[in-house]
């Protein structure tokens, strides 16, 4: 497939990113398991850095701890692929990329689970667990895990490693533009 070929993510991000425009907000992200494709799947959209920020891609368990912040306890009790741990991840990846000029207007992403080939440990291979973070607790409008104005989704994908992770960026694709209406 040539770098050019349109992907099923480019519209949505696309209206994702139009509604962050209309709605003076804007988007960072803190990938594990993603490896930046979540990151991708924004600026492959021209004009994507009018909102998209960036993203920390904090495969290793230290970088969770140490970039993002992610309580090392929690880490250490829990493990990476947690929902407490995806919830962490994206509120502190809206902190980490706020500034003077976007505090309180930034929407944290975050992705963290196995993509296989076979489990980690106890956890199966597809496992994924999805944060949004939200500057404003009351666009948490659709159901899921709800808490000091994170949404958390937990995944169970199945498919090649790659399989796991194109879902990955498609389900946070998709939930985000359902949380904007867009």
């Amino acid at each position: 497939m040539s770098l050019s070929a349109r992907r099923p993510s480019d519209g949505i991000a696309s209206r994702i990113l139009a509604a962050c425009l209309r709605e003076h907000c804007f988007i960072a992200a803190a990938e594990s398991l993603t490896g930046g494709l979540l990151a991708d799947a924004f600026v492959r959209v021209p004009g994507a850095s009018a909102v998209f920020l960036g993203s920390a891609v904090t495969y290793d368990i230290r970088a969770k701890q140490s970039i993002l912040g992610v309580d090392a306890e929690l880490l250490r009790t829990r493990g990476a692929v947690d929902p407490e741990v995806a919830r962490h991840m994206a509120s502190s990846t809206a902190r980490l990329y706020g500034n003077d000029d976007t505090v309180d207007r930034v929407i944290g992403l975050s992705t963290t689970g196995v993509a296989g080939p076979g489990p980690d440990g106890d956890k199966a291979a597809g496992l994924v667990y999805i944060a949004l973070a939200f500057p404003d607790a009351s666009a948490l409008r659709h159901g899921g895990e709800r808490k000091d104005g994170v949404y958390v989704r937990e995944l169970h994908l199945e498919g090649s490693r790659e399989d796991v992770r194109e879902s990955t960026v498609l389900e946070v694709l998709s939930t985000l533009s359902k949380l904007l209406d867009a």
